[in-house]
């Protein structure tokens, strides 16, 4: 972190100083953290009060490792305390200081309907093996995630990319006044919590909030294979350039082809000049999200060389997202169930579809959340849509998956993850894929795990790792 004193924070956040009288003196150059157990030497500690806990429990426990102040709604005995009235909103405010606090750093905002984490992880690659850089651990993309990975900056930082998702109107716009972009990427704008946005249009407004926030002198990056993402260049300040498919895009793929594990390759395309692009991850998918990848690479300084040799060079980071075990009993397990909608839903469904299998498909699927009204319809879809694509068998597991499989004849309903490891268990084959994808809350990710740990492997299933923005503690 860019050091920051105790006066200075309480400057940043109009809070007052509580357990020293000299806050000059007590400096935070070490982690800021939200979780007392991830403190060190130097820390700043954040107490959040949640619904469970109340992050001022737990101060103790900071200080013992490290941490040297706290950030609080209330003084804690013996501890040099920053009080405000609002955590949340002092601690975005702090971020923002370590941000102007670095004036070289450029700033890049991703958000879509999905696909964020991936190009965030993708980009990270790619403007790490030139420069410094700084990029969310897991998907911390919201009011606490943006400001935990800006405080990860340090005055040798060139890159921060910043992933931004939103709930509602608003919160993308509160993202960007805490970590200003200088470059936007918008990949899509599906259904993904439609049920919590109320319409698709109102999606497409809150994803509008980040190219908005660019300057003239910055660019937005749009999906020029997304009529609404597109649309949104009428609307902004700053330069504009379209990646996509399309032969309109300004930065594009052409001749595409896919390998017998779905990775593709292809033709790069840009204002500064074509080469052959070869991807490590699988999926077409992935085409668009490099494509984004490229385009933002390329406008904060990187040559056509380090970025094809960065695309080439990626491999999947976050997990839960395209992990492809290949057990030694010749099942291979693709799982891709760290979150899902129906537009993630049909790219991993093609992505395993274009894989080459000696045995046969397994879809199995659990449910996807926050879909509203027409969640038994988009579940059904996507029951339909697997079977359209070819595979054998389509497995819906849990009760939100249950109209899944009312709409594919021949398909099997399970209740819970336990059910389905045993179906899988004493059915699979060698030759066999079988993906796994659903919303995180529906747990088909630790059913991967641990499908991909049996058939004689040799690794464990490995340990759960926090990957939301848990309450303090």
């Amino acid at each position: 972190m860019i050091a920051l004193s105790l006066s200075e924070i309480r400057d940043l956040t109009g809070g007052v100083v509580h357990g020293t009288d000299a806050p000059e003196a007590v400096v935070v150059d070490g982690p800021v953290s939200t979780d007392s157990r991830e403190c060190g030497p130097g820390s700043l500690y954040v107490a959040r009060v949640g619904e469970t806990a109340d992050g001022h429990d737990f101060v103790a426990a900071a200080v013992a490792a490290g941490a040297v102040a706290a950030l609080t709604s209330r003084p804690v005995d013996g501890v040099p305390c920053v009080v405000v009235d609002d955590v949340q909103t002092a601690f975005g405010r702090v971020a923002r200081g370590v941000v102007d606090r670095a004036p070289e750093l450029r700033v890049v905002g991703i958000t879509g309907s999905s696909g964020k984490t991936s190009v965030k992880d993708l980009l990270a690659s790619v403007l790490s093996s030139v420069a410094e850089t700084v990029a969310p651990v897991n998907s911390l993309n919201g009011e606490i995630g943006v400001p935990l990975t800006v405080c990860r900056v340090t005055p040798t930082t060139r890159f921060l990319v910043a992933e931004m998702g939103a709930r509602g109107i608003g919160h993308i716009d509160y993202l960007t006044r805490i970590a200003p972009p200088q470059v936007a990427i918008v990949l899509n704008v599906g259904t993904a919590h439609i049920g919590e946005f109320g319409s698709r249009e109102n999606i497409a407004r809150a994803k509008s909030e980040l190219p908005m926030a660019v300057p003239a002198e910055g660019l937005s990056i749009l999906n020029a294979d997304d009529p609404v993402v597109a649309a949104m260049a009428s609307g902004v300040a700053s330069r504009v350039q379209l990646v996509g498919l399309s032969p309109e895009a300004d930065v594009r793929a052409e001749d595409v082809t896919l390998d017998e594990r779905g990775r593709a390759a292809y033709t790069l395309v840009s204002p500064q000049g074509s080469a052959r692009v070869s991807l490590r991850q699988s999926g077409a998918h992935h085409v668009g999200n490099s494509l984004a990848v490229a385009a933002a690479a390329l406008e904060l300084g990187l040559s056509l060389d380090q970025v094809v040799a960065g695309l080439g060079a990626a491999e999947a980071v976050s997990r839960w997202r395209m992990e492809i075990t290949d057990r030694p009993d010749g099942v291979v397990v693709v799982n891709d169930a760290y979150n899902a909608n129906p537009d993630s839903m049909r790219a991993a469904l093609d992505a395993v579809a274009a894989m080459h299998v000696t045995g046969e498909r397994w879809a199995v699927l659990g449910g996807m959340l926050e879909l509203g009204p027409d969640s038994d319809a988009e579940h059904a879809a996507v029951g339909s849509y697997a079977a359209s694509r070819g595979f054998e068998h389509v497995v819906a597991v849990g009760e939100g998956a249950r109209p899944l499989a009312e709409a594919v004849p021949g398909s099997e309903w399970v209740p819970d993850t336990d059910a389905a490891h045993d179906l899988l268990a004493a059915r699979v084959r060698a030759g066999d894929v079988v993906l796994l994808k659903s919303s995180r809350d529906s747990g088909l990710r630790w059913l991967g795990d641990r499908l991909a740990s049996e058939g004689g492997a040799s690794t464990t299933t490995p340990v759960p790792t926090t990957s939301g923005e848990a309450v303090s503690r």
